[in-house]
């Protein structure tokens, strides 16, 4: 699976939710491709979710393809690994 984790700037904050990801994708025993970029990247990046804050989600609904899972608390691993679970779900 490829992950998106997008902020504003593709730097800060998205690279905070990234390294939350890949954290609980080890925690989990799951495996993705996890890339962190900005709000206009995103949009043509070719991804299976993508998961950023509640205010980008509306955003990026309708220009993109893939699903969006939004995160409050991009450093909060259980917000994260529910958000996760989520979107294996659906790829299955």
């Amino acid at each position: 699976m490829k992950i998106l984790a997008v902020c504003g700037f593709g730097v800060g904050s998205s690279l905070i939710l990234k390294m939350t990801i890949d954290k609980v994708l080890k925690d989990i025993g799951k495996d993705a491709d996890v890339v962190n970029t900005d709000i206009s990247d995103a949009r043509s990046y070719q991804a299976d979710a993508i998961f950023t804050s509640p205010d980008f989600v509306e955003s990026l609904e309708g220009s993109v393809k893939a699903a969006l899972y939004p995160v409050k608390r991009y450093s909060d691993k259980e917000e994260v690994k529910e958000q996760l679970l989520k979107a294996f779900a659906a790829n299955e």
